[in-house]
């Protein structure tokens, strides 16, 4: 696979790998894609558990909701 980048945005690249230790930037997309892979695989198994669960009718109401979202905002 090839991306084409502008000039600037190798150097960008270039100055991100050497900030977090790689060898070049080719090595940091490729980490960072990997990873990104590695997100959405897991995301897309949290959707298809809450979809499995809502379809069991295991859902929460508005007062549960509420209080799980403010005790996530308050960490």
């Amino acid at each position: 696979m090839e991306v084409a980048l502008t000039a600037e945005q190798m150097v960008q690249l270039d100055q991100l790998a050497r900030a977090s230790g790689k060898d070049n930037a080719s090595e940091l997309v490729k980490d960072l894609a990997l990873h990104f892979l590695q997100d959405e695989a897991e995301f897309q198994h949290a959707v298809r558990e809450g979809v499995a669960q809502a379809d069991r009718g295991e859902l929460l109401d508005e007062q549960e909701m509420d209080e799980r979202v403010a005790r996530l905002l308050n960490r």
